[in-house]
């Protein structure tokens, strides 16, 4: 079976404590810390395999945040401190890119990590990467130098093509498995984030639009082999969150974006109801998000029966996969959950995509 598969997963797993512990000593990149990252990648690796997933990820240990790591390394792009809105019930808050000069991507970025991946696992080695939404999302407009970018339209195409040239080195180093992260979408279903994007300069109900014909650009020139899927969700910064709202919205441009597949979350009554499946075009998948990764508590397998069912009334089964709603550690945090809590949800997973899809 081609990715995504029955039983899925995200990408981002918690951080053992030595790999934590070492942080702290070791200068990042250097040969010390990043032998730590290759032991702990590589024990998560077999615990993976072990569980019975296909789809094997590094669980973006050598990453401090999801989406900086990669982002930072694209020509053009730094860090600022986010100016809102904010994840609740924590001080600390992720910073946000800022454009300063063309984007463009002269170097490989994170293909060495991901061929280490490959060669770690004899499964399907998944990558993540943040997608080229979110050069914009969190600061719009106001973020994005107007001396380096006069006409916004340059800017999405500098990304675009930013984004294809990685997406080749990826392919080209033997990755068939490729996610784009992508928190844009359902955070435009949330008043407070659309209220965000006009104080930042944009028109928050042409922004799915935008947004999807980035990622479809972006896409363009992907391999016939290389299977793509998109993952968005309403946040996940040490088990807090910062949007809420159905996928109505923006179902229809988030469908037509490109990928082949859907990570959508579904855990809390935050994401809405199933109903925006229905615009989902023919021969795509949704991979349902209904397994938690922001506490400990396991979902039972009725309960995850029954929401599987009632997905169906707006895709066939066939078309439907089974995944947490987002990862376990998308910062170097981690969530509030055990290492074992964690591989029990995984385990969860498994056990119920069997039994469904049999």
């Amino acid at each position: 079976m081609k990715p995504p598969f029955r039983a899925d997963q995200v990408g981002s797993l918690l951080r053992p404590p030595d790999l934590a512990k070492a942080r702290g000593s070791f200068q990042r990149g250097s040969a010390e810390l990043r032998e730590i990252e290759n032991q702990a990648i590589e024990k998560a690796v077999k615990t993976q395999e072990a569980i019975g997933l296909e789809s094997i990820t590094d669980g973006e240990m050598r990453r401090d945040w999801w989406h900086l790591d990669f982002m930072l390394q694209l020509d053009g792009v730094t860090a600022t401190a986010n100016p809102g809105p904010k994840f609740g019930g924590t001080e600390e808050q992720p910073p946000i890119p800022s454009v300063t000069g063309k984007v463009g991507c002269s170097k490989p970025i994170m293909v060495e990590d991901f061929l280490f991946l490959k060669r770690a696992t004899r499964k399907t080695a998944k990558f993540t990467i943040p997608s080229p939404s979110m050069l914009h999302l969190r600061g719009g407009r106001a973020s994005i130098s107007r001396d380096v970018y006069p006409d916004i339209d340059a800017f999405w195409s500098d990304v675009s093509a930013a984004y294809r040239k990685a997406i080749r080195n990826f392919a080209d180093a033997g990755c068939t498995y490729l996610q784009l992260d992508d928190v844009s979408f359902s955070y435009l279903c949330d008043p407070k984030i659309q209220e965000n994007c006009r104080r930042n300069g944009d028109d928050p109900a042409k922004l799915p639009r935008t947004y999807a014909n980035a990622v479809s650009e972006a896409l363009r020139e992907r391999p016939a082999g290389m299977t793509v899927t998109m993952h968005t969700c309403r946040g996940n910064f040490k088990s807090s969150w910062v949007a809420s709202g159905g996928y109505e919205p923006v179902a229809e441009a988030m469908f037509a974006s490109g990928p082949d597949a859907f990570f959508m979350e579904f855990d809390s009554e935050r994401a809405g109801t199933f109903e925006p499946l229905r615009y989902l075009p023919k021969g795509k998948k949704v991979v349902l998000g209904l397994v938690t990764t922001k506490s400990g508590s396991l979902e039972s397998k009725e309960s995850l029966f029954k929401r599987i069912k009632a997905a169906e009334t707006f895709v066939p089964l066939e078309n439907l996969c089974l995944s947490p709603q987002c990862g376990f550690s998308s910062t170097h945090h981690g969530n509030a959950l055990s290492i074992d809590e964690q591989w029990r949800k995984l385990e969860r997973v498994v056990e119920v995509a069997r039994e469904v899809w049999k």
